[in-house]
């Protein structure tokens, strides 16, 4: 796909605002770079130009009685995620308006008290697996990246992250991703690459389609 291949731009209604933001979507698989990506176009557009927002934060409470019932609990399909509440934040701050965002505890597996307040930015920068794959929330999109790394690099990535930061053992690891990872990824994330306006092979590694893309959106960004 070509980079310049871009969504209609939608009509936000402005509040005051001296600029039209663009949203802008990162996609992929677990450990597939999508957050090597959204560092690189924060480092080579501004991070005061761009309001950055992870699907991650939109998790839904898990109601757990036990570890086994958590262990098995399916947290890559598309209804784990309150996505009626992100899609409500997007538009609202393609709309102008500052908006609150969820904190999420995954020890507790619920939403603290605590909130997060985004201002509206030139560039709304969306993080996430599963974010082409709601309809409502595609449409509010204006330029859409997927990240495409290879199944075995992936595993090795969730499998190193998921055993330094959350203290994982091999085994549950592999569990999870036999029982929902990778069913997931099958049936919803990967089909969802082809709204991508382009793919990124081998992610954060593809330092030419990384140059691309921050151009781009500087370019994007010019009309604003």
């Amino acid at each position: 796909m070509s980079i310049l291949e871009t969504a209609p731009l939608l009509d936000p209604l402005l509040a005051g605002l001296n600029f039209k933001p663009c949203i802008l979507g990162v996609a992929g698989g677990t450990g597939s770079g999508k957050t090597t990506v959204a560092r690189a176009i924060l480092d080579g557009v501004g991070e005061d130009r761009i309001a950055l927002i992870e699907q991650d934060s939109y998790y839904r409470d898990v109601d757990w009685r036990s570890e086994t019932e958590l262990l098995h609990h399916n947290f890559d399909h598309p209804s784990a995620l309150d996505n009626e509440l992100l899609i409500s934040h997007i538009a609202a701050l393609k709309a102008g308006h500052p908006i609150e965002v969820p904190i999420y505890d995954f020890v507790r597996h619920r939403r603290t008290a605590r909130t997060k307040r985004v201002e509206p930015q030139p560039v709304i920068l969306l993080e996430g697996i599963l974010i082409f794959v709601e309809p409502g929330l595609r449409e509010l999109l204006d330029f859409k990246i997927y990240v495409d790394t290879d199944a075995d690099l992936r595993l090795i990535r969730r499998l190193g992250r998921d055993m330094a930061e959350r203290g994982r053992t091999v085994q549950d690891v592999l569990r999870q991703y036999l029982e929902t990872v990778r069913p997931m990824h099958l049936e919803f994330v990967e089909p969802s690459k082809r709204w991508a306006d382009i793919i990124i092979p081998e992610g954060g590694e593809n330092k030419v389609a990384l140059e691309m893309v921050i151009a781009h959106v500087q370019q994007l960004l010019g009309g604003r």
